[in-house]
């Protein structure tokens, strides 16, 4: 039960990272960014690249793959959604699923089609406590998220460019009046979400192998762990995701390992049918 439970945290998290990104994202331009799976698959691409071929410190390349993740951020905004920011809802999102085509299909081309198989830190590395073995990537995954959660958390309440970044999400004509440079706090927001995408990448990457198909599956999983949270909510995305994450493990384990992916969706639909908003969305009221 604890083996599992673990393992499902640790995936939860990670599901927890990349809703993270959808969220923020959806929050500051009302619109869904369907490559942030993708985003996740290069994060992790990247990283195994400068390990594997150019030999260089794991902790240096987690570093340098989330810097670069940065700046494809920045360059996402200014070719997929700012010349289509004033365009229906409906453009922006077929624009992103655009960009998750073509990112899946360049990683083929680029690292072959071929699954990559890139160890963490600590290898195949196992921390027993009693009769209990614990994966140690497992761990890592659970404490980064954590150290992720509480840094965004003081990032947006304490300092000024996580005011203005929450400011421009809740009302960008009102932060507008009030100075706040809009376009370039929706540049930060967009290169904030590819860095959570790289860091769920690189802490992925030595659990399953690293291959063109690995984003899509967790994309739309984070999607749903968005959703089931409530839609817009950050905390309902972590819990969200972490709920999906357990729920996941435990039905693969003492239901069907060979329908684990549509468990996810399962609870999607049935929150959907009885809890729109989600378990953490906000209500809201209309007069009549």
């Amino acid at each position: 039960m604890i083996q599992l439970l673990i393992s499902g945290l640790a995936m939860g998290s990670i599901y927890a990272l990349v809703a993270l990104g959808i969220v923020v994202i959806a929050n500051a331009v009302n619109v869904v960014n369907f490559a942030q799976g993708e985003n996740v698959m290069l994060g992790a691409y990247v990283a195994a690249t400068l390990t594997l071929t150019l030999h260089l410190p794991i902790l240096a390349a987690y570093a340098i793959s989330i810097i670069l993740l940065a700046l494809y951020g920045y360059i996402f905004q200014k070719v997929a959604y700012y010349p289509l920011r004033k365009k229906p809802f409906i453009t922006v999102v077929v624009a992103t699923i655009g960009v998750s085509m073509f990112l899946k299909n360049a990683a083929r081309i680029v690292w072959g089609p071929q699954p990559i198989y890139f160890a963490g830190p600590f290898g195949e590395s196992m921390i027993r406590v009693g009769g209990v073995s614990i994966n140690a990537q497992n761990i890592l995954i659970i404490v980064v998220t954590l150290a992720l959660v509480v840094f965004q958390h003081f990032f947006f309440a304490k300092t000024s460019l996580g005011r203005q970044m929450q400011a421009t999400a809740q009302d960008q004509e009102a932060a507008t009046l009030m100075g706040i440079k809009v376009s370039r706090m929706i540049a930060f927001t967009f290169i904030y979400s590819s860095m959570l995408a790289a860091a769920a990448g690189v802490l992925l990457a030595p659990i399953f192998y690293v291959s063109a198909d690995m984003g899509a599956n967790l994309g739309l999983k984070a999607f749903a762990a968005s959703i089931i949270g409530g839609f817009g909510s950050v905390p309902g995305a972590i819990l969200g995701g972490l709920f999906l994450g357990v729920l996941e493990i435990f039905a693969a384990a003492y239901v069907s390992s060979l329908y684990k992916d549509a468990f996810a969706f399962i609870v999607l639909i049935l929150i959907l049918a009885f809890m729109p908003r989600g378990l953490f969305g906000e209500k809201i009221s209309t007069k009549v």
